[in-house]
């Protein structure tokens, strides 16, 4: 009972970072002030050094637990249902340019009866390696709380209602009656103190002004088909995950979280995969949202130098455009339900992974078609990286799946070497700039090379590296980068051999690590809900129309109370890894972009599967 299911989360933020909110009212992560900044709350990974700031009804019933969002934002009601009454706590974050910017307000409300409250709030600075003090200010109305650690991070929690100290954490109870509310506001004045305005002023005016710039951008989809309302709450969580100040996107904001629960495959992703962002930037634009591709090119362009550097484009960065931090475990924390160890950092960052090259490129190339045409200065700093892969795409790597075992000639990577080269010419081609012919050479032999030496005769498929014996998950992309044709009969005896292997009542492993390229860890992992969302944009492009959306709506029946996906699905349909992850909610829009599009191309309404009868 230590720990909640990870499903049993929620998200809010302000484009600077994101905190996870249970069902129960507590919240127990977030990294502030930014996405890979130290944790302030993680009882999600260790519920005693963690630490968390939790409000939640006194009462002896049975209490309901439920939680919403306002329609088309990312303000979260959560709400607590008993015979005594109901209670209800509003979670958001205003979004920086508002106000003072790093501000997280939780408003509570008494909508029947009468409650008795309380509240606690248990910074643990510095991923809880640090020290803090705390004093009270403004007779009792507002708790400072000053890390002893070097970041010097200093927090100031507000109220309208008494609060007192215990052991330097921020406590209160207060009985609130029909109508009543309290509000808490939690913010960083580590270098200058906000202004001093009424704090219910502050709320209400801030409500209304985050209401209206989430509602403001969903208006901005040009997405009009099926499944709108789990498009809508994926575009949302894109939205969360790009950063305002930087234009990076986030692959996920958590750490730490076990892809098996007790295993030891917990890692960081609170950083900007090319990867990621690119499969994100494909779910965005082709649902309207095009300012988000502005501002993630030019992050690459401007921020992230090593785009000027040919050969040496890192596979991740962090938010700002820097390497990301060393791996390191946290010793002290005991994990997610004693799933050690707990990682921050990414040694990944030191692999060759040649496949972001091609994400790269076919992000600018979806940017220079459907946004606005890119500058020569950035083109030039492109043609320096397919110059260099020239030379390097025959290399060994590590794989999209990071394996921290042996190198090898992964199927993927040589894919993706393949889209760096096609989406190149294109782009020059629509621009008229020069290119050397060198280019269409090299994408032909990689062509060659992937029908030559990854497809398998005995298994009937093409394999996850040169020599293997069993397919990945990861070939499902070939048919959606136009690599092979949806119908070809390779490719249609490709996908029997995945749903032989990898495919578990619609759900898809990445790979079966026991017999696949070893990925130099043991223990085991879920299905991984892109993988899934891929294998229904497949079967969705083969024609399969019937199976395809079956699978699909079955699959939307995993997401969480409030819409959300984790990185990866459990034997019993429970979340894990981190969570909410990008990949999973750009793999859900696309999957749904080509269904609905399928459909309606077909003629076809909505009906009773018959495939499986």
């Amino acid at each position: 009972m230590n720990y909640q299911p990870i499903e049993n989360y929620a998200i809010i933020g302000d484009l600077n970072t994101i905190a996870l909110v249970g069902l129960n009212g507590s919240i127990d992560f977030l990294c502030f002030p930014f996405y890979d900044s130290p944790s302030i709350f993680a009882a999600l990974l260790d519920h005693k050094k963690g630490g968390y700031f939790k409000i939640h009804p006194i009462i002896q019933e049975k209490v309901k637990n439920k939680q919403m969002y306002l329609p088309g934002t990312n303000i979260l009601l959560t709400r607590f249902l008993s015979a005594d009454g109901v209670g209800e706590i509003t979670d958001y974050m205003p979004i920086e340019g508002m106000v003072h910017g790093n501000e997280l307000v939780r408003r509570v409300s008494c909508i029947r009866g009468s409650i008795r409250f309380k509240m606690e709030c248990k910074p643990r600075f510095n991923y809880g390696r640090d020290n803090h003090i705390a004093h009270k200010r403004d007779h009792n109305f507002e708790i400072l709380f000053e890390s002893q650690g070097e970041s010097h991070l200093k927090l100031r929690l507000k109220s309208s209602v008494p609060m007192h100290t215990s052991e330097n954490d921020g406590y209160a109870e207060f009985i609130l009656n029909e109508g009543e509310r309290a509000d808490f506001i939690l913010e960083d004045i580590s270098k200058e103190d906000p202004p001093d305005i009424s704090l219910g002023d502050f709320i209400t005016k801030t409500f209304f002004e985050t209401v209206k710039y989430w509602r403001d951008w969903v208006s901005k989809s040009t997405y009009k088909g099926r499944w709108l309302e789990a498009i809508q709450r994926s575009a949302l969580t894109l939205k969360l995950l790009c950063s305002g100040r930087f234009g990076s996107i986030i692959a996920s904001p958590t750490f730490g979280l076990p892809e098996f629960i007790g295993g030891n495959r917990n890692w960081d992703y609170r950083y900007s995969w090319i990867r990621d962002s690119a499969f994100c930037l494909y779910a965005l634009v082709k649902t309207g949202y095009t300012k988000e591709s502005q501002a993630f090119v030019k992050w690459i362009h401007y921020q992230c130098h090593d785009i000027e550097n040919p050969g040496h484009l890192h596979l991740m960065y962090s938010q700002a455009g820097y390497n990301n931090p060393q791996e390191i475990t946290l010793d002290h924390f005991e994990g997610y339900k004693g799933s050690a160890p707990v990682r921050i950092g990414n040694n990944a960052n030191k692999q060759l992974q040649l496949d972001i090259y091609g994400e790269l490129l076919d992000s600018v190339y979806l940017y220079n078609k459907y946004v606005e045409p890119i500058s020569h200065d950035f083109w030039n700093n492109l043609v320096f990286q397919i110059n260099w892969l020239i030379d390097n795409w025959k290399r060994e790597d590590n794989g999209i799946w990071e394996v921290r075992g042996k190198e090898k000639h992964f199927l993927f990577s040589r894919l993706m070497c393949w889209v760096a080269f096609d989406r190149a010419i294109k782009i020059a081609e629509s621009r008229s700039f020069p290119f050397p012919e060198t280019w269409k050479i090299e994408r032909n032999k990689i062509y060659q090379s992937i029908y030559n030496e990854f497809w398998d005769e005995d298994l009937k498929g093409f394999v996850q590296y040169q020599g293997a014996k069993t397919v990945d998950a990861s070939c499902l992309f070939m048919p959606i980068v136009k690599f092979i044709s949806p119908i070809d009969p390779r490719w249609l005896q490709t996908m029997d051999a995945i749903e032989k292997e990898l495919v578990s009542d619609s759900l898809v492993y990445r790979y079966i690590p026991e017999v696949a390229a070893p990925d130099g860890l043991g223990g085991k992992e879920g299905t991984f809900s892109m993988c899934t969302f891929w294998y229904v944009e497949c079967l969705s492009r083969s024609g399969q129309l019937e199976k395809a959306q079956f699978y699909f709506e079955k699959m939307l029946g995993y997401a969480n109370h409030v819409g959300l996906f984790s990185e990866q699905l459990g034997f019993m349909g429970e979340h894990l890894g981190n969570f909410p992850q990008a990949f999973s909610h750009a793999g859900l829009i696309s999957a749904a972009l080509n269904l609905n599009a399928q459909l309606n191309k077909q003629g076809k309404t909505d009906s009773i599967p018959q495939f499986f009868l």
